[in-house]
């Protein structure tokens, strides 16, 4: 009994294939594929064509960043893929890269600072033309790793202390500022701002801003709580005893993120808080469904597709070798208004 033969590979077609199928030299056919074909004849260049549809030649990318010195390989370090704040960010750098003629590779740290070592090196064994990178903190080892690749790169929404880099992000103190006079403004007596561990600039800043602007408004309750997102025990605790601190005052919450916002309104379903008639609730982050749970919730919705496309384009002018001083471009926030801070 014969065996069953299998089906031969394919053979990929070369350079010199399709040379041979378009009668000319290789050097003209690298000039079509390089966009040089000003200096081809039209006959020529229709020859090419055909010969490439042809034998459905797909040029060596690997071969051609070997030869030019860049791999059109972009790398982009995401905190977490699970927030929408980083899908919103990652789509806009995923659209520019596709206008700018790249490749986008994405790594997910979940938030682990190991993680986000590992995908620095990772990338730089890829030989990345440059990086975007949502910060988790990138601190000695990582910043030393990212150095000795001498790497462009663009942070976004975060800053890493004592490394000079080019930052896209909200303007934090003019968003929180806008929230905070919004909850004021609608009548509501005490404040609670939540926020995870301020470890990152984000949260620090916009937590400042906060008790900076309550400051000025001493007649009101200003008080910050600070928890970790898993904790849900411990959220429930921080809600009940500031609500049974101020059983008089018109009350609000203000969540530091999207992520927060959605553990907030679970805690207040589990403790049968209802948001708008019991209590305000804001947070920064436009959420999908934010309109539809109940009341609505307010937000500060930050322009996040437009930072990912910002950031990009900011990353090809360095890949490019612009060698400008750093800076940090930040965009404005719209506060959405709903139902769960409505006035009294």
């Amino acid at each position: 009994m014969s065996k069953k033969q299998e089906p031969a590979a394919a053979v990929r077609a070369t350079i010199r294939d399709v040379a041979s199928a378009a009668k000319t030299g290789k050097t003209s056919v690298s000039r079509y594929l390089n966009g040089e074909k000003d200096l081809l004849s039209d006959a020529l260049k229709e020859r090419i064509g055909r010969a490439i549809a042809l034998l459905d030649y797909q040029p060596s990318q690997m071969a051609r960043s070997l030869k030019s010195g860049q791999t059109r390989l972009v790398g982009l370090i995401i905190a977490d893929i699970t927030n929408p704040y980083s899908v919103e960010v990652m789509r806009g750098v995923e659209a520019a890269c596709r206008q700018e003629g790249l490749t986008l590779l994405v790594c997910n740290t979940n938030n682990e600072l190991d993680q986000e070592k590992h995908y620095l090196q990772l990338l730089s064994s890829y030989r990345v033309d440059g990086i975007v990178v949502n910060a988790v903190g990138m601190r000695e080892a990582a910043i030393s790793t990212l150095q000795q690749a001498n790497l462009p790169m663009v942070l976004i929404d975060r800053k890493v202390a004592d490394f000079a880099c080019d930052v896209i992000g909200l303007n934090n103190v003019e968003a929180t500022q806008m929230m905070t006079n919004h909850l004021l403004q609608q009548g509501f007596e005490a404040l609670l701002f939540i926020s995870e561990p301020a470890t990152i600039n984000t949260r620090f800043d916009r937590l400042r801003t906060f008790l900076q602007r309550m400051q000025q408004s001493p007649q009101y309750i200003a008080e910050q709580g600070e928890i970790e997102i898993s904790n849900t025990e411990g959220l429930d605790t921080l809600l009940r005893e500031f609500i049974s601190r101020h059983p008089d005052k018109h009350k609000a919450v203000m969540c530091v993120n999207g992520t927060l916002t959605l553990q907030v309104t679970r805690a207040m379903r589990r403790l049968g808080i209802v948001w708008g008639p019991d209590i305000g609730l804001s947070g920064f982050d436009e959420l999908v469904w934010a309109e539809l749970a109940g009341v609505g919730i307010t937000t500060l919705k930050q322009p996040t597709y437009d930072m990912g496309v910002a950031a990009l384009k900011r990353l090809v002018t360095r890949i490019q070798g612009n060698t400008e001083p750093v800076t940090d471009l930040e965009f404005s926030g719209e506060l959405i208004a709903r139902g769960s801070t409505a006035a009294r």
